[in-house]
C-alpha cells in the first residue's frame, strides 16, 4: 500500500474509526527541470521585485492582502498562524446527504481511506451503511493547516474521501449567459432519435488501459532512446527529508456497539439522561 500522508479518525456521534489517508491519484505528467547548460546545475527561482527587477532578500518580504486596487493590508506571520484552523486529526462528519446532490463542479481531489488500529469492522459497517442508504457523508478535515470540505463515499470494498471545493469557489452557471436556444431548445423527434442512435453506436465499456497521455508516452520514449545512446548528463542535487506527523487515535468500537444497542449516541443525549437520573 502507498505510504499514508495523514492518520486520524472518522468521527460522528460517539463513533471514531481510525483511518489512514492515501492519495488516490499519482502525477503522470512530464516534469521538466531547469538546468544551467554551462554547468548542468539545477536552476531555482529568485524573489524578484517586479518594479525594479532586483532580487529581494527573505528578510525584506512581508505578506499583504489586496484590499483595493493598489492598496494592501499587511499581515504578520503570527496573525496568519493564529487564523489557521486547529488540526484535530479527525474527519468530522457533519451531515449525510444523497449521493446525487453534490454538484460535479464541486468535486476536487480524491483520497483512499484505509482502516487503521483495529478499525476494520466499523469501517466496513460505515461503508455498507452508505451503500444501502445511497448517502455520502459531508465532513470537515484539516490537512497541513488548511481546512477542507470533503465527501466520504463508498467505493467497492473501500472508502474514498473526496475533497470538495467550497461553494464560494464555484462560479454560477448564470455567468455563462446561455441563450434561450440552449436553455429552452426546439428539438425535433427525428433529431433526438438520430443523436440517440449515434450515442448507442459509439457506446463502449470503460477500459482504463485504452486511454493514455500520448505526449508523455512520446517524451518518455525519446528520453529512453537518448539514455540508451549515452546522452545523459550528471546533475548535482540535494535531497531533503519530509517528516509527517500522525496522531494516536483511540479505537472507540465499543461506543458504536453501545449506540447500536440503543444507548446514547451523542453527548447531548447522554447529558439529558444523566439529568433525569439526577432528578
Amino acid at each position: 500500500m502507498p505510504r499514508a500522508i495523514w492518520k486520524g479518525a472518522i468521527s460522528f456521534g460517539l463513533v471514531h474509526i481510525p483511518v489512514s489517508l492515501v492519495s488516490a491519484t499519482s502525477s503522470q505528467g512530464v516534469d521538466f527541470d531547469w538546468l544551467d547548460k554551462r554547468s548542468m546545475e539545477p536552476v531555482g527561482y529568485k524573489r524578484i521585485n517586479k518594479a525594479t527587477g532586483k532580487e529581494v532578500t527573505k528578510d525584506n518580504i512581508v505578506k499583504g492582502v489586496a484590499f483595493e486596487k493598489g492598496r494592501y493590508v499587511l499581515l504578520s506571520e503570527d496573525e496568519i498562524r493564529a487564523a489557521h484552523p486547529k488540526s484535530t486529526q479527525t474527519i468530522e462528519i457533519i451531515a449525510f446527504v444523497a449521493s446525487d446532490q453534490i454538484p460535479l463542479q464541486n468535486i476536487n481531489t480524491p483520497y483512499f481511506l484505509a482502516p487503521d488500529k483495529r478499525g476494520g469492522k466499523v469501517y466496513a459497517l460505515l461503508r455498507e451503511t452508505l451503500k444501502k442508504t445511497r448517502k455520502v457523508a459531508l465532513a470537515n478535515v484539516v490537512l497541513h493547516t488548511k481546512q477542507h470540505l470533503a465527501a466520504l463515499m463508498p467505493l467497492e470494498s473501500a472508502l474514498v474521501l473526496v475533497m470538495l471545493r467550497w461553494p464560494a469557489e464555484v462560479r454560477s452557471l448564470d455567468e455563462l449567459e446561455l441563450g434561450s436556444d440552449v436553455i429552452r431548445p426546439t428539438l425535433g423527434k427525428g433529431e433526438l432519435d438520430m443523436a440517440k442512435r449515434l450515442v448507442e453506436d459509439m457506446s463502449a465499456d470503460w477500459q482504463p488501459d485504452d486511454y493514455r497521455d500520448s505526449f508523455q508516452d512520446k517524451i518518455m520514449a525519446l528520453v529512453a532512446k537518448k539514455a540508451k545512446a549515452g546522452k545523459i548528463e550528471d546533475v548535482e542535487t540535494t535531497k531533503g527529508s519530509d517528516e509527517r506527523k500522525s496522531a494516536d487515535v483511540i479505537d472507540l468500537t465499543e461506543l458504536l456497539k453501545r449506540s447500536l444497542a440503543g444507548k446514547p449516541a451523542t453527548k447531548k443525549t447522554t447529558t439529558k439522561k444523566s439529568n433525569k437520573k439526577a432528578s
